[in-house]
């Protein structure tokens, strides 16, 4: 290939030639049939290869990371830059006008007295700029494709600042006894839809817990997910020690396989 240099360092002009190399008759195949659409689960994969990175404290796993998920964001601008529609150039300019305006403190005359001041006038600017007269239009602007528990909780949020909210947690915890019912029922009942339907109600009352004790819902699971595995892993490890089946034993020979393993891990 004779339009490329070969470097020992590479900086963002290189990377936006190499991508646009790819895209190019001549190019790559794979990187030139590629569509918004067909790579859009890339973008969550390396999102979240970042967020392992971030995790672990792997600063050089995280350099990598980072690298990785950017390459998704020069992809997509690539492709838009081949329709004329705008160029990386655009997309820096549009964050860096959006950061200008939502800090009015740094580069405006505003004064803030700490960090929740700057997080409510970033609200009142976002919702000003994006022409949001009331709090269900920005609630509205929630993407639909966030994971459930971090849409639930970013909805109950804005509610929350309007009012609309309980008193104190004791109503929340209240209203998990209520749906837990209401699912027993619709289980009972043999009712499908309405099974569904309880749960997510019953789902979305959890989160409400977790905003009254500050914790995030999604990263409550992810724990959770977490020590289930491990105990899981020892549970499995301990049968295999004592030559015991697990598909043939009975529920409360795992059961006790179980309560060991959580005095383990």
């Amino acid at each position: 290939m004779t339009d490329f240099e070969f470097k020992n360092n590479y900086n963002i002009d290189d990377f936006l030639h190499i991508m646009k190399l790819l895209r190019s008759p001549g190019g790559c195949p794979w990187d030139i049939e590629q569509t918004h659409k067909s790579i859009r689960k890339n973008l969550i994969e390396e999102t979240y290869e970042v967020i392992e990175a971030i995790d672990k404290d792997d600063k050089v796993l995280l350099c990598e990371e980072l690298g990785d998920l950017l390459m998704q964001i020069i992809f997509h601008t690539q492709m838009e830059e081949e329709n004329g529609t705008f160029t990386f150039d655009d997309v820096c300019d549009g964050i860096c006008k959006k950061l200008i305006v939502r800090h009015p403190h740094v580069f405006g005359d505003v004064t803030v007295s700490d960090s929740g001041e700057v997080l409510k006038n970033w609200d009142e600017i976002k919702r000003k700029t994006k022409g949001q007269k009331s709090v269900g239009e920005s609630m509205q602007s929630v993407p639909r494709e966030l994971p459930a528990l971090m849409r639930a909780q970013k909805l109950q949020q804005k509610a929350a600042k309007v009012g609309f909210d309980w008193d104190d947690i004791s109503g929340a915890i209240e209203k998990i006894g209520e749906e837990t019912n209401e699912l027993e029922s619709a289980v009972e009942n043999k009712d499908t839809e309405n099974q569904i339907e309880e749960l997510g109600d019953l789902l979305f009352s959890v989160v409400n817990v977790s905003r009254f004790i500050n914790c995030d819902s999604e990263e409550a699971l992810t724990f959770a997910n977490d020590k289930f595995l491990s105990r899981f892993v020892k549970v499995e490890q301990l049968a295999a020690e004592r030559g015991i089946d697990m598909k043939s034993s009975s529920l409360e020979e795992l059961d006790r396989l179980w309560d060991e393993a959580k005095t383990l891990v």
